[in-house]
């Protein structure tokens, strides 16, 4: 329920239609509290304090109870919210300690809502509701909020409020309060610190959703100063609704003062996310839609064809990004231990296929998305840095990195191979554990990064070669490649078929292009529709935002059919495994990934349970990939991915190794083709022999003494 326009606050400089006496507006509150069921809820507040300190009240119960009186929060927030606080200390039931509990109102309707970046003078003053990102937060501190001071002259102790965020002294001995009525300069006062009153405080920044930015902007910032029980509950990287007063304060320092002035929200409530997504504004209409389109058989077809259209073909990989957007559920276990439901797919290929093209629209897809790039992102920037600034007033504060920043959404990192080792290593319990643990200038503390990971990178030398294993390819540890679900290699190989359709497919994109182009300009041009329909993504970019915002809020089950299917194909594969010698073919990780892309097909079909069709199809997806870049000679083995060595050349090693051991004896050398005949005899090929000797020669295991003479290097 919204507020009606016609109960919406005037503009600035006229008057609020009905103006409320601080009486009356006591009044209103104890009425409001017994009308609307709070009577109970301000006793149980009593009960627990001071563990308990607030009571919440909806804004949208004051605007059912009266509206004149909602308007009048809006434009007169602390006279309400005082007025509010003294009714609730009327109605507590009488004690030894009179409860000084706080009124907090939350649940604006979503109009009222006002972004960073509109804020204006005109809010000054006024009780607004701001969404964001929380970018920094400083330590708890206590503030003095009622100092004591006590007069050197007649040693009377006074009172002395304080208010915002300049300290204050007492102008005289004030005569009401006992004092000798002797001014500021004729006394001295000595500050009681240790009997005077003080308030928790913490303040924190909050930025712009990056989800919201128009293309390139850059998110805006605003500071936010939180008290008393709402300290110590935020952290870097939590999206979060503040409610408050917005105050500002004057630049410059005593003496050099400025005419411009910095603002800050004086936060009165906070509300986190309680659903996925909740920032995009899914109406009963677009659901309404939603579940249609949901209910179409030709569904994955439809999600498919509005990711990239302009890029040709990759047909399946296009499913398994559609598939890492939904993502599978995260479940935390009887025992504590939390599942992570993302799926991580790295695009691994030739340069010019497109990948950092699908990373970027994929970004543009993503409810909620942060694009970096290898070569430009350290580990501070993707986890979480250690700053020193004005900002914490010189003390350390943490900033969430762009993992944090994707929290509940997609990270994509293009150029992954190029990130300097020790950032790259930073990822591993990100991808896994799905947090990161940050120990830095004496702040400990552990930030949520449970987001997918989309990753691209390029092979060592250029192109990618399908004789060799990826791990030989691409600069990265098996470490971390094996934490990636999903590992597609995209190679361009010439095919006269395949490379007429595409070149069509360019010419005609460029053609659509340019007629787009004259029609922007104002010229007229030949009607393009036919030629415009497969470039066009099926939905647009915004209902695909709200159809997986939508989808995400599913938590499907899965059936006994999916789970037999599953099952069935594991064993099967595992089976081919037993034999004496014979490699580790998949491992629990990949069953784990068929389980998250079946939950995934099951939320993009906007189904309460996977089926056997969701099953066959994480099963297709994942066999499709393995057989590209896990597998030797039909079989799969999955050490290539976790160890980069597959089992075929460990046993080559092992058996190399021991030829030259056994030849060249204790103190001898070992003939080159002595080696190569033995090795031949034992089922190795010469050119396998000729490879490994010049690697473990660059390598530094072996030397050669002599020409085509090689010895072991012995490690101590």
């Amino acid at each position: 329920m919204s507020i009606p326009d016609a109960a919406l606050p005037p503009s600035r400089g006229k008057e609020v239609l009905v103006e409320f006496p601080q009486d009356e507006l006591i009044a209103k509150w104890e009425e409001f509290f017994e009308e609307m069921g709070y009577l109970s809820r301000i006793i149980a507040v009593a009960d627990r304090y001071p563990e308990s300190r607030s009571l919440e009240a909806s804004f949208l119960d004051l605007n059912r109870f009266d509206t004149d009186m909602a308007i009048y929060l809006l434009r007169h927030p602390l006279n309400v919210l005082m007025a509010g606080e003294e009714a609730i200390r009327r109605l507590v039931p009488p004690g030894e300690e009179a409860p000084q509990i706080h009124l907090r109102i939350n649940g604006l309707p979503r109009d009222r809502r006002v972004q960073i970046r509109d804020l204006r003078a005109k809010h000054l003053g006024q009780y607004i509701s701001v969404e964001g990102l929380v970018r920094k937060s400083t330590e708890v501190r206590p503030k003095v909020v009622g100092a004591l001071f006590q007069c050197l002259r007649c040693g009377t102790i006074i009172k002395e409020e304080q208010d915002g965020q300049t300290f204050r002294e007492p102008l005289e001995c004030y005569e009401e309060q006992g004092g000798c009525k002797r001014s500021a300069s004729a006394t001295k006062f000595k500050l009681l610190t240790e009997t005077s009153l003080y308030l928790d405080t913490q303040k924190i920044e909050v930025q712009e959703s990056p989800e919201g930015l128009r293309g390139g902007e850059e998110p805006q910032r605003l500071s936010a100063y939180v008290e008393d029980d709402l300290t110590g509950r935020i952290t870097p990287g939590q999206r979060v609704i503040l409610n408050g007063v917005l105050r500002s304060v004057q630049r410059g320092r005593p003496g050099q003062r400025s005419t411009l002035f910095d603002i800050f929200v004086d936060v009165n409530s906070v509300e986190m996310e309680r659903v996925e997504f909740e920032e995009i504004e899914v109406t009963e209409e677009d659901a309404h839609r939603i579940r249609e389109i949901g209910l179409s058989p030709d569904i994955f077809r439809l999600i498919t064809a509005s990711i990239a259209p302009s890029i040709y073909g990759m047909h399946v990989e296009k499913e398994a990004l559609a598939l890492q957007l939904f993502g599978g559920v995260a479940k935390v276990m009887p025992d504590g231990r939390r599942i992570r439901g993302d799926i991580h797919l790295i695009l691994v290929g030739d340069p010019g296929t497109g990948k950092s093209e699908l990373l970027s629209y994929m970004i543009r897809l993503s409810p909620r998305g942060i694009y970096a790039t290898g070569k430009a992102a350290s580990a501070a920037g993707l986890t979480a840095a250690a700053v020193r600034d004005e900002f914490g007033e010189g003390r350390w504060t943490l900033e969430a990195g762009a993992l944090v920043l994707a929290d509940l959404g997609l990270a994509a990192i293009d150029e992954i191979e190029k990130m300097n080792p020790q950032d790259r290593s930073a990822i591993h319990e990100a991808m896994e554990q799905q947090r990161i643990s940050v120990a830095k200038a004496g702040i400990t503390a552990v930030l949520q990064s449970r987001c997918a990971i989309l990753a691209a990178a390029n092979p060592k030398f250029g192109r990618f070669d399908e004789h060799k294993y990826i791990s030989e390819q691409i600069d990265l540890p098996p470490a971390l490649l094996s934490r990636f679900d999903i590992i597609f290699s995209i190679i361009d190989r010439p095919q006269t078929d395949r490379d007429r359709e595409l070149a069509e497919h360019i010419l005609k994109g460029h053609k659509v292009g340019e007629i787009r182009r004259r029609r922007e300009a104002g010229f007229a041009v030949e009607e393009a529709t036919v030629l415009e329909e497969p470039f066009t993504p099926h939905f647009d970019p915004d209902f695909f935002r709200k159809y997986v915002a939508y989808a995400k809020r599913i938590y499907p089950v899965m059936t006994d059919e999916a789970m037999e299917i599953i099952e069935k194909k594991y064993l099967e594969i595992r089976k081919t495994g037993e034999a004496a010698g014979s490699s580790v073919p998949i491992t629990p990780r990949q069953l784990e990934a068929i389980i998250r892309l079946s939950e995934a097909g099951a939320r993009l079909r906007l189904s309460e349970a996977v089926g056997a069709e969701d099953a066959e199809r994480a099963v297709r997806i994942v066999e499709y990939w393995m057989g590209k870049v896990a597998g030797e000679e039909g079989r799969f083995d999955i050490d290539i991915i976790q160890t980069g060595i597959s089992q075929s050349q460990r046993e080559q090693i092992i058996s190399i190794r021991d030829i030259i051991n056994e030849l060249a004896g204790p103190e001898g050398v070992a003939d080159y083709e002595d080696i190569v005949r033995i090795a031949q005899e034992r089922g190795i090929p010469p050119a396998k022999v000729d490879a490994w000797l010049k690697r473990w020669a660059q390598e530094g295991e072996i030397y050669s003494p002599a020409k085509n003479k090689y010895k072991l290097v012995e490690r101590l």
